[in-house]
């Protein structure tokens, strides 16, 4: 008696393993969201400040995102904006640029966002929410990724100018184009491992660290909407010797002038 019940225990702990093997083989694995299996650049520009307590969690939020890629299906390309507006609260950021206050009025104009205010996350040019929002922040990648994008390609060339580089951009058919928008491209330099001894205003007697910082922007030209190449070109970039060559990317996006919405993107670390 004692082996038949072994035996039934036995099959019984057969079928349960065959019926988990089973729905375990039933699971479809999660595709990317790209049909070639790599994952869709997906821009997030972070509207910030040194001067801002409400701004390290988004800053940091924003730098595990780069650091860890964990959405599927998407390369998370990762700028921070140092606005200037906050420079008059006692402290001065370092990296602020009234540049990048400038590019956060024109999408405000386009975004019913609340107007101008830090910490801002900007996914792709089309959607705006404060920065620190973790849940917001991975649908607003998701959803970018799963939209159509244009392919865009950046490389860094040899030049002997010195303080230079040389970027050269070059950009498929445009997809996912609004009819009567103008495509635009856009090249930027970014740097990482920036970070702060802050001794005045919000954030006085906190060291800040940083996700890559814009220190370089540019408008390289116009795309042709028709063509099988929407653009080829080159740009010449001033690099300041404070930089550091090791921790600076290129980043090369597509973007439309009146939507703002961005439709490719690529970026390239410097080599040393």
């Amino acid at each position: 008696m004692a082996t038949q019940n072994l035996a039934r225990l036995s099959l019984a702990m057969l079928a349960l393993l065959l019926v988990a093997s089973v729905e375990s083989g039933s699971q479809t694995p999660e595709k990317p969201v790209n049909a070639s299996g790599a994952r869709v650049p997906v821009v997030l520009e972070l509207f910030t400040s040194e001067g801002c307590s409400t701004c390290p969690p988004a800053d940091a939020l924003l730098a595990k995102l780069a650091e860890q890629q964990p959405v599927a299906g998407a390369e998370v390309i990762a700028i921070e904006e140092h606005v200037d507006y906050w420079d008059q609260q006692g402290w001065v950021d370092p990296f602020s640029s009234s540049q990048w206050t400038e590019r956060q009025k024109v999408y405000a104009a386009g975004l019913a966002d609340h107007g101008v205010y830090t910490p801002e996350l900007i996914v792709n040019g089309g959607s705006g929410f404060v920065g620190s929002r973790e849940g917001d922040t991975f649908r607003a990648i998701a959803s970018a990724a799963a939209k159509p994008h244009t392919e865009i390609s950046v490389s860094v060339l040899p030049t002997e100018k010195r303080g230079h580089e040389r970027l050269r951009v070059e950009a498929g058919k445009i997809a996912g184009a609004q009819s009567g928008d103008t495509a635009e491209i856009w090249l930027a330099i970014t740097e990482s491992a920036l970070h702060s001894a802050v001794s005045g205003g919000e954030n006085a007697g906190h060291e800040l660290h940083h996700a890559p910082v814009l220190r370089w922007l540019h408008k390289a030209g116009t795309a042709d909407p028709n063509g099988a190449a929407a653009f080829s070109g080159e740009s010449d970039a001033k690099i300041d010797s404070g930089w550091k060559r090791k921790n600076l990317r290129a980043v090369a996006f597509l973007q439309e002038k009146r939507s703002r919405r961005i439709l490719g993107a690529a970026a390239i670390a410097f080599e040393p």
